[in-house]
């Protein structure tokens, strides 16, 4: 199992309409490393449903249910989605602050490669992680 960072704007899709729709296709990804990492998942990976812009912090955590097809809100037909299923709430939110804050963390591709919206994250980084939000991986 491989683990991932995946970004959402609150305000254009929250962790709460993940939770509501259960299975939603993770589609929009216009960048060509993303589209990469996009590619790249398995299904059963899991990875952290990060709020971006505003709140900025790790609030779930969500699993790939389908591996990478075309997004079909692309017209040109060049970009993939996966779709992925809700697994549940970080209890304790991690922020961005205290990510930056912790010398473990400071490869972690999330800061190292802060405008990509799907970042790979290393075992270490996500059992790290994962103690850090009160989640039990």
């Amino acid at each position: 199992m491989a683990y991932w960072l995946i970004k959402s704007e609150p305000d254009a899709f929250s962790w709460s309409e993940q939770v509501e729709n259960d299975i939603e296709p993770w589609t929009g990804v216009r960048n060509h490393q993303a589209k990469k990492n996009l590619a790249a998942m398995k299904v059963g990976d899991r990875a952290f449903f990060y709020h971006s812009n505003v709140g900025r912090e790790i609030v779930g955590v969500v699993e790939v249910v389908r591996e990478a097809y075309p997004d079909p809100t692309a017209a040109d037909g060049k970009w993939v989605c996966v779709d992925v299923r809700a697994v549940g709430p970080v209890p304790h939110p991690v922020t961005l602050a205290a990510i930056k804050a912790d010398p473990d963390l400071a490869d972690l591709a999330l800061i190292r490669q802060s405008r990509l919206s799907v970042v790979p994250v290393s075992d270490t980084h996500w059992r790290h992680l994962c103690r850090m939000g009160g989640w039990n991986s």
